[in-house]
């Protein structure tokens, strides 16, 4: 049940006035801790431009801080708009190596309907480590994520309300 309680941890830090940043970060760190078998933990999110962006993560540093559409698993998830579970990485012919030791991969999608906002990507140097009661625990914090993404563009998208004095009658 930890995809629940970290959730459960992730609100009381939003009801606190965490904004989205501190809340990613922190669900990389919960994620992170909550399985032995999850050697890096990040999530990588999708801009305007068709690239997915390293956001915060725990592990080994990567030189694939950007990744185009298509490219490599965590490409191919937002290309195919859906979860990606890979048991073995050697048998992926467009896998981009972040390690040696990387044996199999997890990337679950942060999206509300068709709109992806990001991705959880998660590393292991066990073969075949995630199973399907991993990915549903994964998801439930994508799912919850993609809620707080939501309401950060709403906030965002909101146009200024002009003072009293000057609004528009």
């Amino acid at each position: 049940m930890y995809g629940k309680a970290i959730c459960q941890q992730l609100d009381e830090l939003q009801r606190q006035g965490a904004n989205l940043d501190k809340l990613l970060n922190r669900a990389v760190e919960l994620l992170h801790r909550s399985n032995p078998r999850f050697h890096w933990t990040g999530i990588y999110e999708l801009f305007p431009d068709n690239v997915l962006r390293l956001g915060p993560f725990i592990g080994a540093p990567t030189d694939h801080c950007f990744i185009g559409i298509g490219q490599g698993v965590c490409g191919t998830a937002v290309k195919e708009k859906r979860n990606i579970n890979i048991p073995d990485v050697s048998k992926v012919s467009n896998y981009l190596a972040c390690s040696a030791s990387t044996k199999s991969e997890l990337v679950v999608l942060i999206r509300r309907g068709e709109t992806i906002f990001a991705q959880i990507d998660i590393d292991s140097h066990e073969l075949a480590a995630f199973d399907e009661e991993t990915l549903k625990q994964v998801e439930k914090v994508a799912d919850w994520l993609a809620l707080m993404y939501e309401r950060h563009r709403i906030t965002k998208a909101q146009p200024l309300i002009p003072p009293n004095d000057t609004a528009i009658k």
